[in-house]
C-alpha cells in the first residue's frame, strides 16, 4: 500500500511539473521564413509598452509610474536597473530594487523588460559604480584624436569588461532564481552604446589593434558584400575598409565587448537579450563624426551580428522626424536575421501611428520613451492627456493582442500611415485593393488632418474577409485582377471588439456609415470586420 501511495504521489508530481513546464515556459524568440514571434507563456506576444524616464526606476518613483502605466493600458513596461545601485560596493550585490520591481509588476499584472544601465548609457559610463569612477586608470575612457578627452568608456579595457561580466552575470543569475513566473520577458544589455565626438578610440592600446589585421569573421564573402567591400579583401582595417575603417573598427570593438557581457548573462539565464541603437540618418549614409559611433547603427548591423551572436536582436531608438526616415529605419531593422522591436520612440502624438507599421512588419513590440511625469508632480488628468494618443490604441490592441501577435507572425497584417503630404495610399490585398484617405471624413466632406496622424491596418483573414483598425482615415475597396471593373458590394460591415479571442459585434454598419467613400475611422481606433463580394 505504501509503495502504491508513493508511486501515485510521484506520478502526480510529474504531472504537476509537466503541466507547469507547459504553462510557464521561458520566453523566447522563434523564427519562421524570416518572420519572428516572441513567445510568452508559449504563445506569440506583442509588447504594448512604454519606457520610464532614466531615473524613474527607484521605489519612490514607482507609484506615479504605475498610475501612468494603467492609464496607457500597457501590457509591458521597460524599466532601467542601475549598476551603481546593484554593486555600490565591489563584489557586494544588492537586488532589493529589482525584487521590488518584480513584486509590483506582478501586482499590476504587467510584464517587464529590464534595461541594464552598465558600462554604456547614451555613450557614457555614468552608471558605473563609484568605486570604478574613482579609478579611471583601471577603468579608462577612450581617447580622441590628439588625446582629446571623450566621455565614453573604452571597449578595450579588460578590467571594465570583467567587472561588467561579473555584475551582469549576477543580475541574470538572480532573475533566474527570483522570477519563476517569467515576469521579465526580455533584458536590454547596455544602452545606446558607442561614442560621441570621436569615431573610435585612439589610445595606444586601441591604435595597435587598429593597425592589425581585420578579424577573419569580417572577411567572409557574405560579410564583405554586406559592407560593400570587394571579395578577397584582407589586411589592416584601413586597407580593407578605407574611409569607413574607424567606424567599423569601433563598432566591432564595442560589439565584441557587449557580446561577451550578453553571452555570460545568457549562460546563467537564457532570456531573450537585445541592445539598442542611437540612430544615424538612414537616408544619407553619413560619416560617424555626425552620430554616435560604435553602436548598432544600420550600416554596421552585419558587424554586430558577427561580433555579438549572444544578442537576439538589435533595436532602433526612434527620435528621428518625418515618415520617410522613420519608415526607412523600420525597414532596415526588419531583417531575416533580426526581429523588429522599437524599445524607444519619441513620446509624440505623431509617433503613435508607427505601432501599426511595426505590427505589419511582423514586429514583436513598440514602446515610446518617457511614460511618467519624471517627478514633476503632474495631475492624473495631465498624465492621461500625455498618454492618450497611445492609450486609445493600446486599449483596443490589448484586447486582441494574442491575435495580433499571431497575425503579425503569419504575415497577415498590412498597414499604412499618413505622410506629411496627406496623400492617399493603397494596400494590396490580392483580389482587392484598399484605398485609404486620411482626415476627419463624413459624407461628401473630408477635413485634412492638421498633423499627419492617420493610420490604418488591415488583417487579411480570407480572400474576401478582413479586419480593419484605424483612426482619422477612411477606406474604399476596389476589385483587382480578373475582377477589375466589376460591380461589388459589402456583404456585411460590423463594428465591434475582441473579447477572449473572439470578435464581438457591437452593430452592423450600413447606409451613411459605409456609403459615401467607405467606412470611416475617427479620432479613437475602431475595429471593423468586413466581408466583400463581387457581383
Amino acid at each position: 500500500m505504501l509503495r502504491k501511495i508513493t508511486i501515485c504521489i510521484g506520478i502526480a508530481l510529474l504531472a504537476i511539473i509537466k503541466t507547469f513546464g507547459q504553462a510557464n515556459p521561458l520566453p523566447r524568440l522563434i523564427e519562421k521564413n524570416g518572420r519572428y514571434a516572441l513567445l510568452v507563456d508559449g504563445k506569440p506576444f506583442f509588447m504594448l509598452g512604454a519606457q520610464v524616464h532614466n531615473s524613474s526606476g527607484w521605489p519612490g518613483m514607482m507609484p506615479a509610474v504605475w498610475r501612468a502605466a494603467e492609464q496607457m493600458h500597457l501590457n509591458t513596461i521597460e524599466i532601467p536597473i542601475y549598476w551603481e545601485q546593484i554593486e555600490s560596493q565591489q563584489d557586494k550585490f544588492d537586488f532589493s530594487v529589482v525584487d521590488k520591481l518584480l513584486a509590483e509588476s506582478r501586482q499590476h499584472k504587467m510584464r517587464l523588460v529590464l534595461l541594464w544601465f552598465g558600462t554604456w548609457k547614451n555613450g557614457s559610463n555614468h552608471y558605473m559604480p563609484e568605486w570604478m569612477k574613482h579609478d579611471a586608470g583601471k577603468y579608462p575612457n577612450i581617447s580622441g584624436k590628439n588625446d582629446k578627452h571623450i566621455d565614453s568608456p573604452s571597449p578595450h579595457s579588460q578590467a571594465t569588461l570583467d567587472a561588467d561580466v561579473k555584475a551582469f552575470t549576477q543580475v541574470m543569475k538572480h532573475l533566474k532564481a527570483a522570477d519563476a513566473q517569467h515576469t521579465v520577458i526580455m533584458v536590454q544589455v547596455e544602452n545606446e552604446s558607442g561614442a560621441w565626438d570621436s569615431m573610435r578610440d585612439y589610445s595606444p592600446v586601441a591604435h595597435k589593434l587598429f593597425e592589425g589585421n581585420v578579424p577573419s569573421e569580417l572577411l567572409k564573402p557574405a560579410m564583405l558584400k554586406a559592407l560593400n567591400v570587394p571579395e578577397g579583401a584582407q589586411g589592416t582595417w584601413q586597407k580593407v575598409f578605407g574611409e569607413r575603417a574607424d567606424e567599423y573598427f569601433h563598432a566591432w570593438s564595442v560589439a565584441r565587448f557587449i557580446g561577451k557581457v550578453a553571452a555570460a548573462g545568457k549562460a546563467q539565464y537564457a532570456l531573450p537579450l537585445y541592445t539598442n541603437a542611437a540612430l544615424r540618418d538612414p537616408l544619407t549614409n553619413p560619416m560617424a563624426n555626425t552620430y554616435e559611433s560604435g553602436g548598432p547603427t544600420d550600416n554596421v548591423i552585419p558587424i554586430w551580428k558577427a561580433a555579438a551572436p549572444a544578442l537576439d536582436l538589435l533595436a532602433p531608438d526612434i527620435y528621428l522626424q518625418g515618415s520617410e526616415r522613420v519608415l526607412k529605419v523600420l525597414e532596415l531593422y526588419n531583417r531575416p536575421d533580426n526581429a523588429l522591436f522599437v524599445p524607444e520612440a519619441a513620446f509624440t502624438p505623431e509617433n503613435a501611428k508607427y505601432l501599426y507599421e511595426v505590427l505589419a512588419g511582423g514586429g514583436i513590440g513598440f514602446s515610446p520613451f518617457g511614460l511618467d511625469d519624471n517627478g514633476r508632480g503632474d495631475s492624473p488628468e495631465k498624465v492621461a492627456e500625455h498618454v492618450a494618443p497611445y492609450g486609445h490604441d493600446y486599449a483596443v490592441a490589448g484586447n486582441m493582442m494574442r491575435e495580433l501577435a499571431q497575425w503579425a507572425f503569419e504575415g497577415k497584417i498590412k498597414a499604412v500611415v499618413e505622410r506629411e503630404d496627406h496623400a492617399d495610399q493603397t494596400i494590396d490585398l490580392g483580389a482587392w485593393q484598399a484605398v485609404i484617405s486620411f482626415g476627419n471624413s463624413r459624407p461628401n466632406v473630408t477635413e485634412i488632418n492638421k498633423q499627419p496622424i492617420g493610420k490604418l491596418m488591415i488583417v487579411k483573414l480570407g480572400e474576401n474577409n478582413f479586419i480593419a483598425i484605424g483612426t482619422q482615415s477612411h477606406i474604399t475597396f476596389k476589385p483587382t485582377g480578373s475582377n477589375t471593373g466589376k460591380a461589388w458590394q459589402y456583404i456585411k460591415v460590423e463594428e465591434g471588439s475582441y473579447q477572449s479571442g473572439a470578435f464581438k459585434p457591437l452593430r452592423i454598419l450600413n447606409g451613411d456609415e459605409t456609403d459615401w467613400g467607405g467606412p470611416r475611422f475617427g479620432e479613437k481606433p475602431t475595429v471593423l470586420r468586413i466581408e466583400l463580394v463581387v457581383r
